[in-house]
């Protein structure tokens, strides 16, 4: 059963996808500053694995992302992303 969609909800989809990558994007900036301001050794493990699954799905080559997951260096990755926000 196809559901019908009207003129603004095809609209809306259509925007989402083709803005998919700044979203994905934002999405990196926001695990920044949580890597930031978090405390705890644990939840930077956890937040740097949030980071590995939005590199693979932004489909970043695998010598960028391996050096940005192994550095775990919060400003070389908000450098990273700024670069690639520019291109986008």
């Amino acid at each position: 059963m196809a559901k019908e969609f009207s003129g603004f909800q095809r609209k809306v989809i259509n925007d989402y996808y083709r803005n998919l990558d700044k979203i994905a994007l934002t999405r990196l900036q926001e695990l920044v500053t949580e890597i930031y301001l978090t405390e705890t050794e644990e939840k930077k493990s956890k937040l740097w694995q949030r980071v590995e699954k939005a590199l693979n799905q932004l489909k970043i080559p695998q010598p960028i992302a391996g050096h940005i997951l192994k550095q775990q260096d919060p400003q070389l990755l908000a450098k990273n992303i700024n670069d690639w926000l520019k291109s986008c």
